[in-house]
């Protein structure tokens, strides 16, 4: 069974609107989802359940800048100096033939640091974003001491936070961070499997000049699915890292049965490259009947992917990204879990 890496500080972040379609609705990335993950653990025998230590932020700092780090710990001090009462949100973005030059005012700063206005910072965003990503690497340091199955129940989730960029709920790369703990305790080759629905464009912009990190991500064609400007098939990686990033897209209504066959490919990748441990960004926002994506998935294919990865035979941390079917996020993540557990070696 899992151990599991959590922490009740997620809490603090839960913005009270995201922009979608047009209107203001109550996010879609919002605290129960973390309740109904954390239920069915219990339910189905992974208690073993455990805070996250302190952060290294030293290790932060290898994957995020430095500016953007001071950014996210001081934004929203910033906003409410202005007197602003509502959510941080850009209004302004450094598009095509302008300036990358960061502004001083925090208008400016939210815009310059922002991939997308779906995610709002709150008061309490930094110290939870901090805690989702002390639970990756916390989880990291058990596999790195001998654990071969760890599961970080990370919230706000991460792979979207690129080197200096927040947006699709994440501002930390828990995964990316648990990739370099990896590194720094000794590993040689690390392998990212992004197995979410939306491509893992953070996790890519953080390692695509890289060797020592393999990344992979299966997603739904950027053309039509967020994070629509990066996930492109012909992305492979660029100097040391050429060869080293690899993309999955496929389009609306993909089946299993054509999700599996990349994921096995990504899986023969993975053994070719013989990482020293494997970390997988788990989403299972593929579920058939999630609201914001298009994938036809169903709850029992989720076991499948769990054996598969079991199969790798590498010590594997899962960290926990995006699902949005609400009340069946909970047993789809677990079924991935349970499907790793049954046929570990």
């Amino acid at each position: 069974m899992f151990k599991t890496v959590l922490s009740e500080s997620h809490r603090l972040h839960f913005p009270k609107g995201e922009l979608s379609g047009g209107e203001l609705v109550r996010p879609f990335e919002c605290p129960e989802r973390w309740d109904f993950i954390k239920a069915a653990l219990l339910h189905n025998g992974h208690t073993a359940l455990m805070q996250p230590g302190e952060l290294d932020l030293d290790i932060v700092a290898q994957v995020h800048k430095k500016s953007y780090i001071e950014f996210l710990s001081s934004a929203w001090d910033l906003w409410e100096a202005e007197g602003f009462e509502g959510e941080a949100i850009p209004t302004v973005f450094p598009a095509r033939r302008m300036q990358q030059r960061e502004p001083d005012y925090i208008d400016g700063k939210m815009g310059y640091y922002a991939m997308a206005i779906e995610t709002a910072i709150t008061s309490g965003t930094w110290v939870a974003a901090q805690s989702s990503a002390a639970c990756a690497h916390t989880a990291q340091k058990l596999v790195s001491s001998g654990v071969k199955e760890v599961f970080a129940l990370c919230r706000p989730p991460g792979h979207h936070a690129a080197s200096d960029l927040y947006g699709g709920y994440c501002f930390l790369n828990n995964a990316a961070i648990a990739a370099e703990g990896f590194l720094r305790d000794g590993a040689d080759r690390v392998a990212v499997l992004d197995i979410d629905f939306h491509h893992g464009n953070g996790t890519q912009d953080i390692f695509y000049n890289r060797n020592d990190v393999l990344f992979l991500s299966l997603h739904g064609e950027p053309a039509a699915a967020f994070p629509h400007f990066l996930g492109y098939a012909d992305e492979t990686g660029q100097g040391d890292g050429d060869g080293f990033n690899i993309n999955y897209p496929m389009p609306a209504k993909t089946t299993f049965q054509t999700w599996n066959l990349a994921l096995l490919d990504a899986c023969k990748r993975i053994r070719d490259y013989s990482p020293d441990a494997v970390v997988v960004s788990l989403g299972v926002d593929t579920f058939e009947h999630d609201p914001i994506s298009f994938f036809k998935l169903k709850s029992d294919d989720f076991t499948t992917i769990g054996e598969h990865l079991a199969e790798l035979d590498t010590p594997t941390l899962m960290v926990m990204e995006g699902g949005y079917a609400v009340e069946e996020v909970g047993q789809n993540t677990v079924n991935v879990l349970n499907g790793f557990s049954a046929h570990i070696r």
